[in-house]
């Protein structure tokens, strides 16, 4: 008799050791204060990258695939690989971070959607699928990125790179967040709304997905409007002192 092995709990204790690693060995001269946030980042470029890759590579792998077609097992691995990652970050916002409720509660819903695609109506993996390709084909920039600003400080080569990468990061995640995103969001919601898969996937889960996504499209478009302000007053500052 043929058995089939979750892989979440491997594909977590992969996440849990590169965590461990990071903390405690590759960022262990950091300060206490940011060496959490580069550990999450180590789990999150062993997610973001490699699921893009793998989601695409799932997603092209369906000859059948659609908005509410059923699940392939390649897929369903894909879920899973990604329900580790957030559980585990799910964890170290908890223990480091737990007043931090937006963060938070963004990771309990996107887990929310992810376990309800894979294990309750195994169907709906293509649309949730192509959302984390949109949400994770920015995050190498974005880890890079964050990394680079905690340490411009103190470490003159992270304010470089911090500086270089910030306005085409910003470009690409606008472009992905502010329109990309919203008009897939349309398409699904179209798809959903006139009934193309009320046979397979109950009314209450697809539209708790459309909300969980527009709320986190909207914070996205709102972080990064935040962060376009913010590096517009320091460019205009730096040619204020320039010009005195």
């Amino acid at each position: 008799m043929e058995t089939h092995l979750n892989p979440l709990p491997f594909f977590f204790s992969i996440f849990f050791t590169i965590y461990v690693i990071a903390y405690f060995l590759l960022f262990r001269n950091w300060s206490p204060k940011i060496r959490p946030e580069a550990a999450s980042c180590a789990i999150s470029f062993a997610h973001g990258t490699p699921a893009v890759f793998l989601a695409s590579g799932a997603i092209l792998s369906d000859a059948g695939r659609g908005f509410a077609s059923p699940n392939s097992d390649l897929q369903n691995l894909v879920l899973d690989y990604s329900i580790a990652y957030f559980l585990m970050d799910l964890l170290h916002y908890l223990i480091f971070f737990p007043s931090d409720l937006l963060f938070i509660a963004h990771h309990l819903v996107t887990l929310f959607v992810f376990v309800t695609c894979r294990y309750l109506v195994s169907h709906g993996a293509y649309a949730i699928l192509v959302l984390l390709i949109l949400a994770e084909v920015t995050s190498f920039c974005q880890n890079v990125w964050t990394l680079a600003r905690a340490r411009r400080a103190d470490v003159e080569f992270a304010d470089r790179v911090y500086n270089i990468l910030s306005p085409p990061f910003y470009v690409l995640y606008s472009i992905v967040r502010g329109f990309v995103g919203p008009y897939f969001l349309y398409k699904m919601g179209e798809f959903f709304f006139n009934g193309g898969a009320e046979t397979v996937i109950p009314t209450w889960v697809w539209m708790s997905w459309i909300f969980v996504v527009a709320a986190a499209i909207s914070v996205s478009i709102l972080w990064i409007t935040n962060l376009w302000v913010e590096l517009y007053r320091e460019r205009s500052s730096k040619l204020e002192k320039k010009g005195r």
